[in-house]
């Protein structure tokens, strides 16, 4: 432990310099004008797995991207693990929103920023570090695979057609997915819960067209309220989510001794949101629902797009149609697409003054668990506890990582464990993304010694 924590430690600036290599691609998986950029990332990523050892092979996948797929043998017989990240990133967006420019790695107030410092060109200077300070501390006898992908903030359809097509790439007997994140900076954590998640489009229609609101307005139907009024209805009073015939009154479990597993301090400081707002479900006359609950073991609707008459282009006239779409996320024991049906048939009830209505489905994803007891991420578990100094908890997360099911039915005995560098205050997909490096090396610290142990 001293001398992998002390190498890791001593290689800072290493990881500083080949986080700083990678993060100055703005490699957003297709994106007209940035393909030379994924590919000098790709490339980048397939020469650093050379320098540890591995024999990597680049495969374009049906999406257009580039899977970086390397192998390292170990001792005949021996376990094998895989570890997994990508290298793709989202757009950085304005870059005015930015303090620093977001490809060039900067050092501010003790964080490193840069689109993808984090999420997830973060994760792969992890797994480097963590693998030089394996080697350079009596290696392992495991088989290693490492899979680094090019298209998952796109939705990894390359990847996934790989899985499905060439599954022994994947074969391992641990699955070390570094795509997640601590509660807090200094927290070990280990994710145990993903949400899954549709995609539902709707469009109410109320008139042929827009008729002026001088004559009309008043006995006209307004599809815009009426959408809106079709949406609200998918809340509670109190903020929280209704969907008729769906449980929406699940509870996250406590570990032993634990009396809250995400306060409402720490939430509304993750969250960022403004003074004097509420979180929803708080106040419950019976009690504050759980924080835990809403957004880890209860559906959620999210409204993500709007579209009616724009602001700068609106005139005297009751709207004759108006459209939204809609993010659900549902917890990883409920199925996402009956559930979704059900949000469908839930808006078609409640819309009112016979408004017509169009729900289309457009995809749904599973969610995923996995058990912190099982031997390989229980030991991952204690891996982490003992880089931090503090005993590792568990969390949910809300976001969806569907190559974990897709692994999972590929090689159903693998153990799962999702982990990583992204704690809240990276606000990973935001302007000014950025990584606390300290937590760099404590992961880094922890996977090496997992693949110290675990052969």
């Amino acid at each position: 432990m001293t001398k992998i924590s002390e190498f890791v430690s001593n290689d800072r600036d290493t990881i500083f310099q080949q986080l700083k290599e990678l993060v100055s691609f703005n490699s957003v998986h297709n994106e007209p004008g940035l393909e030379e950029q994924t590919a000098k990332a790709a490339e980048w990523v397939h020469a650093a797995l050379v320098d540890v050892g591995f024999t990597p092979e680049a495969i374009t996948t049906a999406d257009g991207s580039t899977a970086i797929v390397a192998k390292r043998p170990g001792k005949e017989g021996a376990k094998t693990v895989l570890l997994y990240s990508h290298y793709d990133v989202v757009p950085a967006g304005n870059p005015e929103a930015w303090d620093s420019d977001p490809f060039t790695l900067t050092e501010r107030d003790g964080r490193w920023y840069g689109r993808g410092a984090a999420d997830c060109k973060g994760n792969v200077a992890m797994h480097l570090a963590a693998l030089r300070a394996l080697d350079a501390n009596g290696g392992t006898d495991l088989n290693l695979t490492v899979l680094i992908e090019g298209s998952e903030e796109r939705g990894g359809e390359g990847l996934s057609a790989l899985i499905e097509e060439r599954p022994e790439l994947f074969a391992a007997d641990a699955i070390l997915i570094a795509d997640a994140g601590n509660a807090k900076v200094g927290v070990p954590t280990l994710t145990t819960s993903l949400r899954g998640g549709s995609q539902i489009n709707v469009k109410v229609s109320t008139l042929h067209s827009a008729v002026h609101s001088g004559q009309f307005g008043g006995a006209a139907p307004d599809a815009v309220k009426a959408l809106m009024r079709a949406l609200d209805s998918l809340t509670d009073e109190y903020g929280r989510t209704t969907i008729d015939g769906v449980d929406c009154a699940g509870t996250w479990p406590l570990a032993e001794g634990q009396d809250i597993a995400y306060s409402e301090e720490n939430f509304r400081a993750d969250a960022q949101m403004l003074e004097g707002t509420e979180v929803m479900g708080a106040k419950v006359p019976a009690g504050a629902t759980a924080i835990a609950d809403m957004i880890w073991a209860r559906p959620a609707v999210t409204v993500t797009g709007f579209t009616s008459t724009p602001v700068a282009e609106a005139v005297n006239a009751v709207p004759a149609t108006a459209e939204a779409n809609i993010n659900l996320r549902t917890p990883a024991t409920m199925d996402p697409r009956a559930t979704a049906e059900a949000v469908a048939e839930h808006l078609k009830k409640h819309v009112p003054w016979g408004a017509h209505i169009e729900v289309t489905i457009l995809e749904a994803n599973l969610g995923f668990e996995t058990d912190p007891e099982k031997p390989a991420v229980a030991l991952l578990g204690e891996c982490l506890g003992e880089a931090y100094g503090s005993e590792t908890i568990t969390q949910g997360m809300g976001g969806s990582i569907p190559l974990t099911v897709e692994l999972q039915e590929k090689h159903p005995n693998a153990e799962i464990a999702l982990f990583g560098v992204e704690e809240p205050q990276c606000t990973i997909h935001s302007a000014n993304e950025s990584v606390d490096p300290t937590e760099i090396e404590k992961i880094a610290i922890a996977e090496a010694l997992f693949l110290q142990r675990f052969a």
